[in-house]
């Protein structure tokens, strides 16, 4: 059934918030879980849409989890695990799924998964991965939609990234764990997401040096063993936050964060004149009546990221002037300007740059969420808007948002979840 949020703006957000586990780390992580034949036990696992369609690929592949909700907590049996076909409609809910041909193509030297198209926010081809995977050894073809590889004997390479893709890299690291010899990957991406499998992986007994940089060496091992590891926060939800209590005026405490994954963004945020105190896991925002317009640029991390384009956006409607937004990562990422212009926003686009006059007062209406970022940004605009703002499809922002409006409701929101 769809749903949506009914919104009651111009309500200050007070108290304290815990962020999740990050989506975006713990995906890999799952991916990961089939390389080891005992499995893996994660932790700080957030309970979200795309979490549970990625568990279902690996049930698909035989994988056996029990997954305690209360506790965020998922131990994986992958003892039985087959590389079996993944099919259309789980790629077609999640993109990330492509995460299962790195370790497929490790353990078993053959990986079926129905091949991607675009997403509502870009293109995204896969086209580096595969040619990774060539370079290591495995032949390619597609047949009736499938990317089907195989290959006899993985071998390490040098592998070149003309263009920083994190799922890439994350693909590709986890291909070469048992790869005969030393991979090489140059221009690997380096968020935090892309650390945190690689600090996994060494804990289970891969090799790798240079994590955390762009030069990443890896020399294959025979076999990876079940150990613990933690997910970390939610860089992406720790920013929707800060933005959700800088919009609203409020007082909000944010808690179980890396303020070191969130430079760039925190330096911008400062720059509005959002007031920050930040310590090691903590971050207390203190909202502020006047705001500064801010230019801002998104590109790899540690640039300011893509993902908290759209909300960075929102808290420049509140800024005393012209700011310009500009989005060089994925090609269809302004779809939230047209519905921030239904509540009143004053939004020009001129190519990849949005350029937004603040100051205009908000007013409550029906929008329609297109993708998760770009959801959440309406919520956050319904925040301040005046009257009633309803936020359509929000399947969307369930794929990447743990129990979004409930921490919303608890900080003092007017927030409700309805069937749409």
């Amino acid at each position: 059934m769809l749903e949506k949020f009914v919104i009651k703006g111009c309500k200050r957000l007070k108290g304290k918030v815990r962020i999740s586990g990050a989506k975006n780390s713990a995906l890999p992580l799952l991916a990961a879980s089939i390389l080891s034949d005992e499995g893996l036990i994660l932790e700080n696992v957030p309970d979200v849409a795309d979490v549970r369609t990625m568990l279902k690929a690996l049930e698909l592949l035989g994988v056996k989890y029990n997954f305690d909700r209360d506790k965020n907590r998922i131990e994986i049996d992958s003892s039985s695990v087959k590389p079996v076909e993944i099919p259309y409609d789980i790629i077609r809910r999640m993109r990330a799924s492509v995460l299962l041909m790195g370790p497929l193509l490790a353990r078993f030297k053959k990986a079926y998964v129905y091949t991607p198209g675009g997403c509502a926010i870009g293109a995204r081809p896969i086209d580096l991965h595969i040619e990774a995977f060539k370079k290591l050894g495995a032949d390619y073809k597609v047949k009736e939609g499938y990317s089907i590889l195989k290959t006899k004997k993985l071998k390490g390479n040098f592998i070149y990234f003309d263009k920083v893709t994190v799922t890439g890299t994350e693909n590709v690291i986890m291909a070469s764990v048992f790869a005969e010899g030393e991979t090489v990957i140059e221009n690997a991406a380096i968020e935090p997401e892309v650390v945190d499998l690689c600090n996994c992986l060494v804990k289970m007994g891969a090799n790798i040096e240079g994590i955390g940089t762009k030069s990443l060496k890896i020399e294959g091992v025979k076999r990876l063993k079940k150990i613990s590891h933690k997910v970390i926060p939610d860089r992406i939800e720790a920013g929707t936050f800060i933005i959700a209590a800088a919009v609203t005026n409020g007082k909000v405490e944010i808690e179980n964060v890396n303020p070191s994954h969130l430079d760039s963004f925190l330096s911008k945020v400062k720059d509005a004149g959002v007031n920050l105190e930040v310590k090691e896991n903590v971050i207390l925002v203190k909202g502020t009546s006047t705001i500064n317009p801010v230019d801002i640029e998104t590109s790899p991390y540690p640039g300011f990221p893509t993902d908290l384009q759209a909300q960075f956006m929102v808290l420049m409607l509140k800024a005393d002037g012209v700011s310009h937004i500009k989005e060089n990562i994925f090609e269809n990422r302004f779809q939230h300007v047209q519905e921030l212009i239904r509540l009143g926003a004053d939004i020009k686009l001129d190519g990849n740059t949005a350029i937004v006059k603040g100051g205009n007062p908000l007013t409550g209406a029906d929008v329609m969420a297109t993708d998760l970022r770009a959801s959440a940004s309406l919520v956050l605009a319904g925040l301040f808007a005046k009257g009633v703002t309803k936020v359509h499809r929000i399947y969307h922002l369930d794929r990447g948002y743990e129990s979004f409006e409930e921490k919303l409701k608890k900080l003092g929101a007017a927030i409700k979840r309805e069937g749409d």
